[in-house]
């Protein structure tokens, strides 16, 4: 006779396999989705990305700032729209980042890669940056 499972109980059932896990394998699973889209720089201190979910606060000028921020890459060097000034405006790029949605804030940057400015143009579901 076949007895049904309830989804609940293969959850538990499972949850001992996931926390044996080696450490890689189980931080790979935690590991943030990228987010892609519009990095904005349009004054000093001053960052948010632009993604499909909106914009993400990620430095404010004079109060908070993302840890990792500090090492965000040069983008300006190329792939820049230039807006204010020599170096202030936006690129493209990909970062792997931990959020506070209810906030709608970046808390930790862990890495950034800088894209072509056409990837973005081309996604119509992200709201152009000003300038």
């Amino acid at each position: 006779m076949i007895k049904a499972v309830s989804t609940c109980a293969l959850l538990l059932a499972t949850l001992p396999i996931a926390a044996s896990l080696p450490a890689p394998l189980a931080a790979a699973a935690k590991a943030p989705a990228p987010r892609c889209g519009w990095v904005v720089n349009p004054t000093p201190a001053n960052w948010s990305l632009i993604d499909r979910e909106g914009e993400w606060v990620m430095g404010v000028q004079g109060g908070y700032q993302a840890r990792g921020l500090d090492t965000m890459p040069d983008l300006s060097e190329s792939r820049w729209v230039v807006t204010n000034g020599s170096s202030y405006g936006y690129g493209c790029a990909c970062m792997s980042a931990d959020v506070d949605r209810k906030a709608k804030r970046v808390v930790r940057i862990r890495s950034v890669r800088q894209q072509s400015l056409a990837i973005c143009r081309a996604d119509h579901k992200l709201k152009r940056p000003q300038g």
